[in-house]
């Protein structure tokens, strides 16, 4: 439950405090709340850099399911982002850090430097109007004019300005073909003009957790530090025992979580009408001793697409620490937000067991392009013996 509390403050500080609220177009209560946040974190005492972990950024950060995958890794995040200010508050929760938001009035050089940059970034079309046009003139494009007003542009100005060593991008399996595969074809280019090797592969939780849930995971490593003879393998060993659904369901769920008659009788009759017409849609009932559909961001809406079916009852939607597990959160991550939020928070974040997995792969090999490069500069300092 929500505390208040009551401050007094002078006309000049509440005027420059307004002031601030409408340019940042939050309210008065956030803003306070945002520095308040801060104000905590500045008390507390900050863990001093490890020389000789990787460190990384967390950019769209969400909920922070990437952070737990590349702090598992051994690596230190030294920045986040989101501008999403439920999710802050879930982040805030579970890390003690106050994420920065509006990826896109965050200069680059202002981000700490920093070895591999994270990024769940949304999937949007790119405008080619501009870019035809200069074709037609003969004039060359970049990723400047080809991603700009999109979130990815955000990732290719702090790429280039920061030069990490490699980075990891998650986004849906539909990326590919998204746009006709335009979107794809022009994140694959802008990410070659900045001379980043990349690697990518649709990747599937099941193995991790009882959840069908495919992803497409890019993976990019520095050519001009390592040079182009790069390669990487995405080797995931899942669960030899493959989770079910059973192993992650609460043993007492609250009633509120049960379908009311009105919705239940909806959900059946949407679903007879769409099977008349050949359709597939529908809602889910998930088997216990199976795996379910991907969960999404509009899981609050109805639960359709995995319900638990209950003996005498109307089937009931899955719980929030049941999402969170459903994503291979751990029952001690935090969840302060209503169940609306939340279900939009654990829908939109990542199978964590399984990035985490990916992101030792990308730490392992990192440190071995690094230990590599520290041996070539080795033989490069011993004198050559001439041959008479």
């Amino acid at each position: 439950m929500a505390k208040q509390i009551h401050i007094r403050i002078d006309d000049d500080t509440y005027e420059e405090l307004n002031n601030y609220s409408t340019v940042s177009s939050q309210t008065i209560q956030d803003c306070m709340l945002v520095a308040i946040r801060q104000l905590l974190i500045k008390a507390k005492e900050e863990p001093g850099r490890n020389p000789d972990g990787y460190t990384f950024i967390d950019l769209f950060a969400g909920i922070g399911g990437m952070r737990i995958a590349f702090e598992a890794a051994g690596a230190q995040c030294v920045y986040s982002n989101e501008w999403n200010k439920y999710s802050q508050q879930t982040y805030y929760a579970n890390f003690g850090v106050q994420p920065d938001g509006d990826i896109t009035k965050v200069p680059a050089e202002s981000i700490p430097d920093h070895d591999i940059l994270v990024a769940g970034f949304p999937c949007q079309p790119f405008s080619i109007a501009g870019v035809s046009k200069k074709n037609s003139l003969g004039r060359a494009t970049g990723f400047e004019d080809k991603t700009q007003g999109t979130l990815f542009f955000d990732i290719c100005r702090i790429l280039k300005a920061k030069r990490p060593k490699a980075f990891m991008l998650e986004n849906v399996k539909n990326l590919c073909s998204h746009d006709r595969g335009r979107t794809f074809k022009v994140i694959q280019e802008s990410l070659a003009e900045l001379n980043y090797k990349i690697f990518y592969q649709v990747v599937d939780g099941r193995g991790y957790v009882p959840q069908h849930r495919e992803r497409i995971v890019i993976v990019g490593f520095d050519m001009l530090r390592y040079g182009n003879d790069i390669d990487f393998h995405f080797d995931l060993h899942p669960l030899k025992r493959q989770p079910v659904l059973r192993d992650i369901l609460e043993s007492k769920v609250d009633s509120k979580y049960t379908l009311s008659d009105k919705l239940w009788a909806y959900l059946q009759n949407y679903a007879a009408k769409h099977r008349e017409a050949g359709n597939g849609f529908g809602y889910g009932i998930a088997p216990p001793d199976g795996i379910t559909r991907t969960m999404s961001a509009r899981y609050y809406k109805d639960g359709s697409e995995i319900l638990i079916e209950q003996k005498g009852k109307n089937p009931r939607r899955l719980t929030p620490r049941e999402c969170a597990r459903l994503q291979g959160f751990p029952d001690t991550f935090k969840i302060p937000v209503s169940d609306t939020q939340a279900y939009k928070q654990f829908g939109n974040s990542v199978v964590v067991p399984l990035m985490t997995e990916v992101a030792q792969l990308v730490v392992t090999r990192l440190v071995q392009l690094d230990d590599a490069q520290k041996t070539m500069k080795n033989f490069e300092g011993i004198p050559q013996r001439q041959v008479i």
